[in-house]
């Protein structure tokens, strides 16, 4: 009798430890994949508003879709620096960056795959931006277009191509205006846009800093901005500013891409690959209009007629420059087209 009561009570208690425990392994799955989750999105300057207002979107649409609280650490800077940061061991889950080759130089790193800017739709863009001017109420200077950038006594404010990826959005913009107006004469264009960077007084490592240096520090006639920076700037100061829209621009086309080494290696890939895919939905598309970035969806872009001029001519990097691994290598690298012509002041 003792012996049966010694052995009711030990598979007593083994029952109740299995109750408090769930019963075994799958109590303990279920409470691994409800843990709160982190990912980290390295990003360049001009999107730290759009990501504040996305990611606590994400945050309750992933809570919703799976159970799991996520938290995104947020990273800015410069776009070529950023891109720069993540090869040096900066731990992206992913990267939404300036431009294309900023990506590109990460896979070749080896940290994402190739084929990377056809996992999203709209080549891995899912908003775009373009090149606008933005010069202080009453526009002095009676700035209109790229040729009144090259006058003498105008101060230009434009981040560093070497650093930036808006930089190097704004130097071809620039560049494609003086390719039509001098009908593809290569001096000519260069010397227009060599003319155009001496006009440059400060020359910031980002956009965001450049916007600073014009809107916060009062130097300079007119930034070469972001079409969202400059709209930001505007809608924050009415009174000081205003925004000039040139004759002709260059679509800009920030892309995304998971980090794949980075995923594996942590287990986030689901939940990565979940946050750039969402961008797409009409949701996060108005989110980027509300913070003056051009949806990839048409139809959600039409909502904002009234915000972007939707009849600019813009030219796009592929169709002017053969793509951005070209464009790169015959303006931006050591020695390359802005090298031979901006002297450092």
């Amino acid at each position: 009798m003792k012996i049966r009561k010694i052995i009711s009570l030990g598979l007593a208690t083994l029952c109740a430890l299995g109750a408090f425990s769930g019963c075994g392994e799958s109590s303990n799955a279920e409470s691994d994949a409800k843990k709160t989750i982190e990912i980290t999105n390295v990003s360049y300057d001009p999107t730290r508003e759009l990501y504040e207002a996305y990611n606590k979107e994400f945050a309750k649409y992933w809570k919703e879709k799976t159970g799991q609280d996520v938290n995104i650490t947020q990273s800015h800077g410069g776009s070529g620096k950023q891109a720069r940061s993540v090869i040096e061991g900066n731990e992206a889950d992913v990267v939404t960056l300036a431009l294309a080759h900023d990506i590109t130089s990460i896979e070749n790193a080896g940290l994402i795959e190739s084929g990377w800017i056809n996992e999203f739709k709209s080549n891995s863009s899912p908003y775009t931006s373009t090149i606008v001017f933005l010069v202080r109420k009453g526009n002095s200077k009676n700035i209109k277009d790229w040729d009144d950038l090259v006058k003498d006594g105008v101060g230009v404010i434009t981040p560093n191509p070497k650093t930036s990826g808006g930089a190097c959005w704004n130097f071809l913009a620039a560049w494609a205006y003086a390719d039509k107006k001098y009908n593809g004469d290569a001096e000519k264009i260069k010397e227009f846009v060599k003319n155009l960077y001496e006009n440059v007084l400060v020359l910031d490592s980002g956009a965001r800093g450049a916007t600073t240096t014009f809107v916060e520090n009062g130097q300079g006639d007119v930034l070469i901005a972001w079409e969202n920076e400059a709209y930001l700037s505007v809608k924050e100061h009415p009174d000081e500013f205003e925004i000039v829209t040139p004759s002709l621009s260059v679509l800009a086309e920030p892309s995304v891409a998971v980090v794949d080494e980075t995923v594996k290696r942590r287990g986030t890939e689901e939940v990565s690959k979940a946050y750039l895919e969402y961008l797409y939905s009409d949701t996060a598309q108005r989110i980027a209009g509300d913070n003056f970035y051009r949806p990839s969806n048409e139809e959600i872009l039409k909502e904002y007629k009234d915000v972007f001029n939707l009849n600019i001519n813009l030219v796009t990097v592929d169709e002017k420059f053969g793509g951005w691994d070209k464009a790169y290598k015959d303006f931006f690298e050591d020695g390359a087209i802005f090298d031979q012509i901006y002297q450092e002041k």
